[in-house]
């Protein structure tokens, strides 16, 4: 436990130049308070203790404007750099070595059950107020530009921006429009518009059935 919290105190002093001291960072760094009370929380968690586990991530939220499921699951090194709106799921995942600054969402994208949440792999840097949303995961050394909506996978070493994210870089090459693929990006609107069609179709036919079951009775 020592050991992590020190690798979280040490991933803050190297990526963050305000950052003067190991006193000041564990005393007046919101990050790494939402992270010290998320342990102890998720290890409550998987031991099916659920209802202590979620009011300490609640005391958490209300302490540093940090919302981390109990249930997410984190690395080492991880910087939540101001960290005010930072929300992060239930079945979330975080490698080690992550910079995520302030309003990033690793969310679902509606109510389905199981894994729903993003994967993010290690070493990877969320700018401020990006979404990622949905069972995608995030490979290794990836960065997701400032109010970036990811909705897909990210292969190693790329950079993605823009709503719905693209991909502009891979290694540092920049990547040749034309063959991004443009057509067939999800729109989470559109998905969600057509989940509601269908439920009133179901609905629809339902009470059509229930009609003519009156009116032959």
């Amino acid at each position: 436990m020592f050991e992590g919290l020190r690798r979280d105190i040490q991933a803050v002093k190297e990526r963050d130049p305000a950052a003067r001291n190991t006193a000041e960072v564990l005393l007046l760094y919101s990050g790494i308070h939402a992270i010290m009370l998320h342990r102890p929380a998720h290890w409550l968690y998987r031991h099916r203790m659920f209802f202590t586990a979620r009011l300490i991530s609640q005391f958490s939220r209300f302490l540093t404007g940090v919302e981390i499921h109990p249930g997410a699951k984190l690395g080492h090194g991880i910087l939540i750099d101001h960290g005010s709106g930072v929300v992060i799921g239930e079945t979330a995942e975080v490698g080690d070595n992550c910079t995520i600054y302030q309003g990033v969402t690793l969310g679902g994208t509606g109510k389905e059950k199981g894994k729903r949440h993003p994967t993010i792999g290690s070493n990877v840097l969320i700018g401020s107020g990006a979404k990622v949303l949905g069972p995608v995961v995030v490979s290794d050394n990836c960065k997701i530009a400032s109010n970036a909506v990811l909705l897909r996978n990210l292969e190693e070493n790329s950079t993605a921006v823009g709503v719905p994210a693209r991909v502009v870089r891979v290694a540092g090459e920049k990547i040749d429009p034309s063959k991004l693929d443009h057509i067939h990006t999800p729109d989470p609107v559109a998905i969600e518009l057509q989940r509601a069609l269908e439920r009133i179709e179901r609905l629809e036919a339902r009470l059509s059935e229930l009609e003519r079951e009156e009116q032959s009775a």
